[in-house]
């Protein structure tokens, strides 16, 4: 019988250089071909609804389908990338991904452009986190804060590819040209990730992974990684956080916009533009303060809950019809601090578990946006139909998630810090204690 596995890392820090930003730039490309699909129906949700003959519940659908997919591949996608290594796994994303766009592309019907949603959701699924890997694979642990705002950055910039081309692109040469162009872009990045991407230098292969007797490697590596403090704490950073931008860009802010506020498609597609420019800001902004201080990841996350909350609350409730053009800005600005800040919870989970298991434990933190976004825009999309397209009461449901969220990171906080500051103790965790037990 053999002893299980201690967990252990390379003996030195990856040493980074030029070869390193060219291998991670090959693997950000990818995701940001990824970020590009999955947004397009942001910009053609009305175009979509006219297609397919469909309402709102039913076009919420298709983003809902996508997250579904998306959130339920996460810790599948985590296990994938810690047992088969970063390459195989793009490669396979990649490949879904592009064969859903062309899909949704020639899809004749409603269900069909469905399940090519589904197939997109799944290969998307596998990029971030086996970009954050190459990040940990190929940089100095220090640099970690940083890799993963950039990642996220160059995902946005996806975002604005989405706004500035694809919906032009789309209203002047029509739906399938615009989806079927879009798909090329997957085969393209696809040749250099075949050719050059490596899963980490030489001399810094990561230890191998034991397989547990009787299929017990999933069950145990799950469990591992759930057990820390700071695996569930950053699941709940990133629940709460991401969400109102993400339900924003991805379906509901251009009818939003439109319907709503009575704004043209020029002109809301601008403030779209402007949350993917904010986020991209700030996540430098945020990155180079979660770098150099780590005391600053709950002020700063628990910071952006409240500064979105708050603009939200006053754009929904503001007398009258519409709410003013500086407040639709502000709220648009605010909106882009929401992906920075959902960055923060894989700091929280990077410490809390050794190099083997970083990707289950990034997949289990990467599950928590999706999970809330996927929620609300099921609700949004069911309370606009029951209300009249009443979107002050359909919107109202992002405050309910956001206060489930802050509960459970103030929970959550105390233990997962204490874990960090003793990394070879045993800390209880706070489910299993008493509040008072548990501020200790």
């Amino acid at each position: 019988m053999s002893l299980p596995a201690q967990p252990s890392r390379p003996p030195l820090d990856p040493p980074g250089g030029r070869r390193a930003l060219a291998v991670w730039a090959i693997g950000v490309a990818v995701y940001f071909v990824a970020v590009i699909f999955r947004t397009s129906l942001g910009v053609a949700g009305l175009d979509a609804a006219d297609r397919f003959r469909v309402g709102a519940s039913a076009l919420a659908t298709f983003s809902l389908l996508q997250l579904l997919v998306y959130a339920g591949m996460q810790i599948p996608v985590g296990l994938m990338v810690d047992r088969l290594g970063t390459k195989r796994v793009l490669t396979l994303g990649a490949t879904l991904f592009t064969v859903g766009q062309l899909g949704f592309a020639l899809a004749p019907s409603y269900g069909t452009a469905l399940a090519a949603r589904a197939l997109l959701g799944c290969g998307d699924a596998m990029t971030f986190i086996s970009v954050l890997r190459l990040g940990t694979r190929w940089f100095p642990a220090r640099r970690g804060p940083l890799m993963a705002q950039l990642a996220g950055l160059v995902g946005m910039a996806g975002n604005l590819v989405s706004t500035l081309v694809l919906a032009p692109v789309l209203h002047g040469v029509g739906w399938v040209p615009a989806f079927a162009g879009s798909s090329v872009a997957g085969l393209v990045v696809m040749v250099p990730l075949v050719l050059f991407l490596r899963d980490h230098p030489e001399g810094h292969a990561p230890p191998p992974v034991a397989r547990a007797a009787g299929g017990g490697f999933v069950r145990r590596q799950i469990a591992d990684s759930w057990r820390q403090p700071g695996t569930r704490l950053g699941l709940w950073v990133h629940f709460t956080t991401q969400f109102p931008a993400m339900v924003f860009l991805l379906l509901w802010g251009m009818p939003f916009l439109v319907e709503a506020q009575g704004l043209t498609r020029t002109t809301a597609g601008g403030l779209m533009t402007l949350i993917v420019v904010a986020n991209m800001g700030f996540g430098l902004l945020y990155g180079q303060l979660v770098g150099r201080r780590q005391a600053a990841r709950i002020p700063l996350a628990l910071g952006t809950v409240a500064v979105t909350a708050a603009l939200w609350g006053a754009v929904l409730a503001y007398p009258g019809e519409r709410a003013p053009m500086w407040l639709l800005t502000a709220l648009c600005v605010v909106l882009g601090t929401c992906g920075p800040a959902s960055m923060i919870g894989f700091d929280f989970a990077r410490p809390a578990n050794p190099a083997e298991r970083q990707g289950t434990a990034s997949g289990i933190t990467n599950m928590g946006g999706f999970l809330a976004s996927m929620t609300t825009l099921l609700a949004v999309g069911v309370l606009l139909d029951a209300t009249g397209d009443d979107y002050r009461i359909a919107f109202s449901s992002v405050f309910f998630l956001e206060v489930l969220g802050v509960t459970r990171i103030l929970r959550l906080r105390p233990a997962a810090l204490a874990r960090e500051r003793l990394p070879l103790a045993t800390v209880p965790d706070p489910d299993q204690v008493t509040p008072a037990r548990a501020r200790t």
